[in-house]
């Protein structure tokens, strides 16, 4: 587990399938301990977890990112908080579900993303330092230093997809961390203009 920020660590899992990491966050945010998107961890990430205290909730950001978080749940014994609309499509049993604009714990706030692959894509914003966007599947960090969008194949509108992540612009963010792929810790609003306004 590596510290990105100020009270946020990565952890990360390779997939062959993809080729590329799928990346797991543990926050201290307020008073509040968060896992989001939990990829399967190792003995010592868990163990720097519970060194940390008590664990609060798990933040799934869409329905393909279920990934480790039933195992965590059970391990960690926390809440999890899935979008809205994508609960009806995932096998996890959800403690609560979130929307468009609701301030999850820890003062994060959920942005519901029009078009994208899952009905209830979303991505998380941080309020902390210069800001913090965290994705799921909303882009993908390949190569690094870059953002791309998933393959046209995944949407039924790619390009309605596109006009859809440009809801993200509105947010003032210095750091941009991916769940898939490699994550931009400076400079990342210009990097996602780059991206969108192409």
């Amino acid at each position: 587990m590596k510290q990105l920020l100020p009270g946020i660590w990565q952890w990360s899992w390779f997939s062959e399938e993809k080729q590329l990491d799928f990346n797991g966050l543990f926050m201290l945010v307020g008073e509040h301990r968060v896992l989001v998107d939990p990829p399967p961890m190792a003995s010592e990430d868990k163990l720097h977890i519970r060194k940390s205290g008590q664990l609060d909730y798990i933040l799934l950001t869409n329905r393909d990112h279920e990934r480790d978080a039933a195992a965590c749940q059970a391990e960690f014994g926390c809440q999890v908080m899935v979008p809205e609309a994508d609960a009806p499509q995932m096998t996890i049993k959800a403690n609560k579900t979130y929307k468009d604009g609701e301030l999850l714990p820890g003062g994060i706030w959920a942005i519901h993303l029009q078009d994208q692959k899952s009905p209830g894509e979303s991505a998380l914003f941080l309020q902390q330092g210069k800001g913090i966007l965290i994705l799921g599947d909303a882009l993908i960090g390949k190569p690094p230093g870059s953002l791309s969008m998933l393959p046209a194949e995944r949407y039924a509108d790619p390009a309605k997809a596109r006009e859809g992540l440009k809801r993200l612009l509105k947010y003032n963010f210095e750091a941009l961390l991916a769940g898939d792929g490699a994550s931009i810790l400076t400079g990342a609003k210009q990097v996602l203009e780059r991206t969108l306004l192409v």
